[in-house]
């Protein structure tokens, strides 16, 4: 069910989403939906959480297969910048929420360091194996490439000009390759 709100809510917005467009998504009678959220906020903040957490878990699960920090950064990079419009849309409700609601602003802070974490770890162990050699400190380095890849998605999500998604991963990889001093 919470699939369907997510999908929903990548939609029609926080302030959009209602039960009774849940319910016409889902089949779900609306009575059903309030029995089982409470409320309509409890409904998109738990929606929120459970798309954010699966975000920061297919991270976690994509690190965990590779070995070379740098493949692995590059995976990491590839998967933020692959995510389907829906999920970007989805993002950009829950910052947006976030700002407002306490909840949700305590939850993006333990998400962003759960999300943070793999691409640290990345940098940190190359640079513990050499070859990357930064001319700042790693969480610097990490702080700006995942603002990069969060401010991508509003161009992304409004479909705004820009380079194509090839052209601007080359650059992002070059970029962040001077930054870490890559070596090879």
């Amino acid at each position: 069910m919470l699939d369907t709100v997510i999908a929903v809510l990548a939609d029609r917005g926080y302030e959009g989403t209602r039960f009774a467009d849940v319910s016409a998504a889902s089949g779900t009678a609306v009575s059903t939906l309030q029995n089982y959220f409470g409320s309509r906020e409890d409904m998109l903040v738990e929606a929120l959480q459970r798309s954010t957490n699966g975000q920061v878990e297919a991270l976690e699960a994509l690190a965990a297969v590779h070995s070379d920090p740098w493949e692995r950064l590059v995976a990491l990079i590839d998967r933020s910048l692959g995510n389907p419009e829906p999920v970007q849309r989805t993002l950009l409700e829950f910052w947006r929420s976030a700002m407002r609601d306490e909840e949700l602003r305590e939850h993006s802070e333990q998400v962003q360091r759960r999300y943070r974490e793999p691409f640290l770890t990345a940098v940190q162990e190359g640079c513990d194996e050499g070859v990357f050699q930064p001319e700042h400190s790693a969480s610097d380095v990490v702080h700006f490439l995942l603002d990069v890849l969060a401010g991508t998605i509003i161009p992304r999500v409004l479909h705004q000009d820009g380079p194509s998604p090839e052209a601007f991963r080359s650059l992002l990889l070059s970029q962040v390759g001077v930054a870490l001093g890559r070596k090879g």
